[in-house]
């Protein structure tokens, strides 16, 4: 049975205790890890007969996010340590000092060998999951925005062949680097997701905060928000651009007329046809876009601020957390 976005239908939500930030899943289970504003690492069977989270593990910070790989859980966090833990075991690998700034998303690549992580110093370091080993570093963002603001790293996403990567930052930069000789390939550029407030405040406010390949390899989408009127609300509508990575440039815009905030997290269907978009400000939202026809095929509140959402294999099922909540909802005819 394959996901159809007009049969999204919610089928289960849990309140959390923390505004949640990471989730990863063990494969194939109902067992599921969760991170968050409380500083503690979770896991949880959503199959049990009560919503039970077990804490498991502790940073010294908001955890902003996690990966898993075999028994390996790695976090981040703004404490800009990564911690590895053996999920078997139930203990502690090892403690990174991986940034000097506040850690804002890992990310695994397709073979789960190399994990890869993007901070507020406006580094991406690449691990060797195995061993903890840095293996390089990527530098080819600015430390600080054009009006001398301190600027921020905020996504990075593995091309689904494992050979590239992608980064991008709050000034809507994003670089393609060649993972192997971690050579700059090219960049593009997303300038609408920030906004420089001369007037009211002096403030330097948006960015990309997501980033995912298409499953061919061919676009890069590319999430966050619009050119923002009052930095007290955030009034931006939420936004995606794709672009067409031979030719170097965008080939579809969409911005969200009934959500405003901004696109934390995103995935194409298996076929690429679409694309899932989550995010938003204080009500939250779900966004589901064709990519051939470039408009929305729908857009959904959420009732929470969604941070990260993982789908199953079919992408038929989806497992939001955001905003002290977790939610449960279904794409099946």
């Amino acid at each position: 049975m394959s996901a159809n976005p007009d049969k999204l239908k919610l089928i289960k939500e849990h309140s959390l205790k923390m505004i949640c930030f990471g989730i990863a899943q063990v494969p194939k289970s109902s067992r599921f890890y969760l991170g968050g504003s409380d500083f503690k690492v979770y896991e949880v069977d959503l199959a049990a007969n009560k919503f039970e989270p077990a804490e498991k593990y502790a940073h010294e910070s908001y955890v902003t996010t996690l990966a898993l790989s075999g028994n390996q859980l790695v976090s981040g966090g703004y404490d800009g340590k990564l911690i590895w833990w053996d999920t078997e075991a139930k203990k502690q690998i090892r403690s990174i000092e991986g940034h000097s700034r506040w850690i804002r998303k890992i990310a695994l690549s397709p073979d789960g060998k190399i994990l890869a992580s993007v901070a507020d110093d406006m580094v991406c370091r690449i691990w060797d999951l195995q061993t903890g080993k840095k293996i390089r570093e990527l530098r080819g963002h600015a430390e600080k925005t054009p009006s001398h603001f301190d600027s921020m790293l905020y996504a990075v996403a593995f091309s689904p062949d494992g050979k590239w990567l992608a980064t991008a930052d709050k000034i809507g930069h994003i670089v393609l680097w060649d993972l192997e000789s971690g050579k700059q390939l090219y960049s593009l550029e997303a300038p609408v997701m920030y906004t420089w407030d001369k007037v009211q405040r002096l403030h330097s406010i948006g960015g990309i905060r997501s980033l995912a390949f298409s499953p061919n390899g061919k676009l890069l989408a590319v999430g966050g928000t619009g050119k923002i009127g009052n930095i007290d609300h955030l009034e931006a509508k939420v936004r995606i651009e794709i672009f067409d990575l031979e030719a170097k440039k965008q080939i579809g815009e969409y911005v969200g007329d009934k959500s405003q905030g901004l696109i934390n997290h995103m995935q194409f269907a298996p076929d690429g046809t679409w694309l899932i978009g989550a995010g938003g400000a204080n009500d939250g939202c779900m966004v589901f876009l064709s990519v051939k026809d470039k408009k929305f095929l729908r857009q959904e509140k959420m009732g929470m601020h969604v941070h990260q959402f993982l789908t199953n294999e079919a992408a038929d099922t989806i497992w939001s957390v955001g905003h002290n909540r977790l939610a449960i909802h279904e794409l099946k005819a």
